[in-house]
């Protein structure tokens, strides 16, 4: 089959990952071969492809929002959260996205940017009717990764959210939050994502380091830019809550304690649990939840992955045999 390999992490100016012909992957017990259709792109690929998360396998292939078809189940989902080993104490107490053994698809295993890809059946999710397979694909990492986020600010109806960087997972995450009955503002600097955002709803857009006018209940930080942080804490009441999205971020700068003071509460997300996947895709379903994507072919992820460095994905970046 062929498949983007990562020879060696670099940076994704000198295009590191090769269009080649590798060995098509033979599915182990309890596992499932899939014939992807589509891969999205996301954040932590290129984490991974420039070697910001520390090399776990050689020649990678890198990619966890998968969307395909396996033999038996129809069309499926493969999201981040690979494997998990099931009986450690973080997965005995119902937090799985903790697991003190887990694999990551595309980092720790090989992932989807290939023409085949294999994972545990108890692992993949169902893709709901009315879906398309492009449409399904940020929705396995962005969509999961931005409802577990928002399940963590402890939101109701008529609370007002900060969401800071308005890619992937934000333009997913505004969806939700709306259908939830919060006023979102969003933080982000560039026009397009700024635009993007009014048009999903937000009642108030402004750049990454510009305070909304309006002091906030929570808060959720997507953007890998630790420097954000200190701002966006400005920006909550009392009690408030600031949520970190990212596997990765830049250093945080220092802060001053009364940025914290008032029982605010700043908190990272570390992947997902299956549970999460499962009732995100449900709440998508009923929304329905739309994506904005643009579409590169596989062979093309190294423009894909330099086009969501420079900011020049609105949405979502797809890759589609």
């Amino acid at each position: 089959m062929k498949a983007c390999v990562l020879p060696a992490p670099a940076p994704v100016e000198t295009r590191p990952l090769e269009w080649r012909e590798v060995p098509e992957p033979e599915p182990k017990p309890g596992e499932v071969l899939i014939k992807v259709s589509v891969c999205g792109v996301c954040r932590t690929d290129l984490h991974v492809v420039e070697g910001e998360l520390p090399k776990r396998k050689a020649n990678v292939i890198p990619g966890h929002q998968i969307v395909g078809t396996a033999e038996g189940l129809g069309r499926v989902g493969v999201p981040w959260l690979h494997r998990t080993c099931g009986v450690c104490d973080y997965c005995r107490s119902g937090r799985e996205n903790l697991c003190d053994n887990p694999d990551f698809t595309g980092w720790t295993v090989d992932g989807g940017y290939a023409e085949y890809a294999v994972a545990p059946r108890d692992f993949v999710y169902p893709i709901p009717d009315g879906f398309s397979d492009t449409d399904a694909a940020p929705l396995l990492c962005a969509g999961i990764i931005g409802f577990r986020c928002l399940r963590l600010a402890e939101l109701s109806a008529g609370a007002r959210l900060g969401i800071y960087g308005f890619g992937a997972a934000g333009h997913v995450a505004i969806q939700i939050a709306r259908h939830w009955g919060v006023d979102v503002y969003a933080s982000t600097r560039e026009a397009k994502h700024q635009k993007l955002a009014m048009e999903l709803g937000a009642k108030w857009t402004g750049g990454s380091f510009d305070a909304p006018p309006v002091a906030l209940d929570a808060a959720i930080v997507f953007a890998p830019a630790g420097e954000i942080v200190p701002p966006a804490l400005q920006t909550l009441r009392k009690g408030g809550r600031l949520i970190l999205g990212g596997i990765h971020m830049s250093d945080i700068p220092s802060f001053p304690y009364d940025l914290i003071y008032g029982e605010r509460v700043m908190r990272s997300v570390a992947n997902n649990t299956r549970d999460d996947g499962r009732e995100f895709l449900k709440v998508a379903a009923e929304i329905p939840v739309r994506t904005e994507h643009q579409i590169f072919a596989m062979a093309d992820a190294n423009e894909a992955l330099y086009a969501l460095k420079h900011d020049g994905v609105r949405g979502a970046a797809v890759l589609r045999i």
